[in-house]
């Protein structure tokens, strides 16, 4: 009978777990993937349940602070177009004319496409929310800090890159939501 030694057992063993349980996680993620609501709200009551976890704990603000920065840093991704017409025109700048194929810039429709697609933002908020939750259980990760300021940085950061993005999205004429556009029946 052909049987492995020992030192080799485990690595197949842990590698057969790691692909059955990333089957088994995938499995779950393409089952919930259409149901966009009922995703975020679970991710917001998530979110709750962290904020509570600090608010009762009293600690961990630096946890909070590098979540909401990560979470504002997403956001932004989700609104940014995945082609930006701002580098566009820095690239026509810098070769010395328009590019190389012909363009309308004026009436022309271009689908919104965003740089970071709405499932995978929920993905990685939900993964962030999770590792910053597990995170709080931690005791080393408890780094002591006058949250107050913490507070005023995360606030004005907040809207100094939404003012920015705001001005950026009037600039160039898109809205990254589809609220208020027409939609047509499907036939």
């Amino acid at each position: 009978m052909d049987s492995q030694p020992p030192e080799q057992a485990f690595p197949a063993a842990f590698s057969a777990h790691t692909s059955r349980f990333t089957r088994t996680y995938q499995t779950y993620l393409d089952k919930v993937t259409p149901f966009t609501t009922y995703r975020w709200i679970g991710t917001a009551v998530f979110l709750l349940i962290f904020m509570a976890r600090i608010l009762i704990a009293q600690g961990w603000y630096i946890v909070c602070y590098s979540l909401g920065i990560y979470l504002l840093n997403l956001f932004l991704a989700f609104l940014t177009p995945k082609f930006d017409p701002s580098l566009e025109q820095d690239d026509e700048l810098e070769s010395g004319g328009p590019s190389a194929l012909p363009t309308k810039q004026d009436e022309e429709f271009r689908p919104f496409i965003r740089r970071l697609p709405e499932f995978k933002f929920w993905h990685s908020a939900t993964q962030a929310i999770s590792i910053a939750f597990v995170a709080t259980w931690i005791q080393a990760t408890d780094v002591p800090v006058y949250w107050p300021l913490l507070v005023i940085y995360w606030i004005l950061l907040f809207t100094l890159t939404m003012r920015r993005q705001i001005q950026h999205m009037i600039k160039y004429r898109y809205i990254p939501f589809s609220f208020g556009k027409t939609r047509y029946a499907r036939s």
